[in-house]
């Protein structure tokens, strides 16, 4: 009898174990709190200045995003949107030490950009990048970032979608993105998104909202994504911001037949478009209903290929992709109604 009864008692506490395994609740707490500090310490906040061009003529800011240390040489991944076209950016580390960086490839057309530290503080951690072809919807992920400036903040949720590249976004073609409920708010942007194990799965992007915060409606650029645009082929870092024009646009602006042209709206301090020489915006014009940043450069060519829509885009990325260093670029562009032929060197 007594045998049994501590059978029945064994019986009931291994049931007990199985309930307690099957709530996530119950261990998922403990899991993600050793994730985050076995990985901030990766994490970087970026705090970059820039100018843009209103109303009431140009006007500058400041913009806080973050990043994640990939490489003990100082490589940082972060969002293009966070330094592609600033005139200057620092990055600052989860002890307060800060350390200047530069732009080394950059891609605007998935939000991406990597960045090369002048030098990597001593006990800085390097992240793992994990194989995002593996990440699940239903997975459950970590955002680390700087959201409102409030540094090394965690938000955690789930894989809500996966979306190919070129379906969600037309203004980012050339990125595959995870949508996630994580909370993610300005000052995420370009933070790491870890799955439970301590590796990055994606680069965050940006969210949806149309109350101006989180809705749960996050897109995350998947690493894979990152490591083929941002390492495997480096993407030529222009120091550009600006549109495709459509055609329409194309006519009102006076372009020459059959050609689109990409309407420069910035140009960031010591980039190689301005060592090139082209000029961005001056002013905002309303056409159609929307404003829009006119009295820069058109590009028309580069490097003797017309610039047009996805398909001519990746030829003029792969041809700069393949230039060495010293070599000559060449932009045609359409400057107060006159084509002009500029040139600069690769860096």
């Amino acid at each position: 009898m007594a045998r049994r009864r501590a059978n029945l008692r064994a019986l009931a506490l291994a049931g007990t174990a199985v309930i307690v395994l099957a709530l996530p609740w119950a261990v998922t707490a403990q899991t993600v709190g050793d994730t985050f500090r076995k990985v901030s310490p990766a994490v970087v906040v970026i705090r970059a200045k820039g100018r843009d061009v209103s109303g009431s003529g140009e006007m500058r800011f400041s913009e806080i995003g973050s990043g994640v240390l990939i490489s003990q040489d100082g490589d940082v991944m972060t969002a293009a949107h966070v330094v592609h076209a600033m005139d200057e950016f620092r990055v600052e580390f989860m002890d307060g030490e800060i350390v200047t960086a530069r732009i080394a490839s950059s891609e605007p057309t998935a939000d991406l950009s990597l960045l090369k530290l002048d030098r990597v503080p001593p006990g800085a951690l390097v992240a793992r990048m994990a194989n995002s072809d593996d990440v699940r919807i239903g997975d459950q992920v970590i955002v680390i970032g700087a959201p409102y400036g409030l540094t090394y903040s965690i938000s955690v949720g789930w894989i809500s979608a996966r979306w190919p590249p070129n379906t969600v976004y037309k203004a980012m073609p050339l990125a595959e993105l995870f949508q996630t409920d994580a909370v993610i708010n300005q000052g995420n942007s370009g933070g790491p998104m870890f799955n439970l194990a301590g590796d990055v799965v994606g680069i965050v992007s940006h969210n949806i909202s149309k109350s101006g915060g989180s809705e749960g409606l996050g897109f995350v650029v998947t690493i894979n994504t990152a490591k083929k645009l941002l390492l495997e082929q480096r993407s030529f870092w222009s120091g550009l911001e600006g549109r495709l024009l459509t055609t329409e646009q194309a006519d009102l602006f006076n372009l020459p037949p059959r050609l689109l042209g990409y309407l420069v709206t910035k140009v960031a301090s010591s980039s190689p478009g301005e060592a090139i020489g082209l000029r961005g915006g001056t002013r905002v014009a309303v056409i159609d209903g929307e404003s829009i940043v006119v009295g820069g450069d058109i590009i028309l060519k580069v490097q003797a290929m017309a610039v047009g829509g996805l398909s001519a885009y990746e030829r003029i990325r792969e041809a700069l992709a393949g230039l060495p260093s010293g070599a000559t670029i060449n932009v045609t562009v359409l400057r107060a109604g006159e084509i002009l032929e500029l040139s600069g060197t690769m860096p």
